[in-house]
């Protein structure tokens, strides 16, 4: 196999150094205001064995260029609205490159710097219901 020319890591390493990160402290704290959304970008079947932030929005990565691009077919009217978007995943790393897309996209968005497991570790409200968004 040739070696890559950029590992995933370093990506990750990449956006992180040229996003808003938000620590799982604050981010506890930003549950309570209503202009916050919180956007969980992990697998429908991560969400449904682990359980979500409540009230966060579900969108798969692989959807979320065209969701939030209003020119898209596949818009999804939550991301027009004037809030403060913060993405998430498991760990961190997906939301991290899906972020600096988005930024580059000239969408504002912040993500959980520690994703779903340090919110859990935090011990970050869950919810359990079968929600998928």
């Amino acid at each position: 196999m040739p070696k890559l020319k950029t590992s995933a890591a370093e990506m990750v390493a990449s956006a992180r150094a040229r996003i808003e990160e938000v620590e799982t402290h604050d981010a506890i704290t930003m549950l309570k205001d209503s202009n916050v959304t919180f956007v969980d970008l992990r697998d429908i079947r991560e969400r449904k064995r682990s359980g979500y932030i409540p009230g966060s929005f579900h969108c798969p990565r692989g959807m979320v260029e065209f969701w939030v691009d209003p020119d898209s077919p596949y818009f999804k009217e939550i991301f027009g609205q004037d809030r403060t978007f913060v993405f998430h995943c498991a760990s961190g790393w997906r939301s991290a490159l899906t972020v600096a897309t988005l930024n580059d996209m000239g969408f504002p968005a912040a993500h959980l710097k520690d994703g779903f497991s340090g919110w859990s570790k935090a011990d970050g409200p869950i919810d359990t219901a079968d929600q998928t968004s």
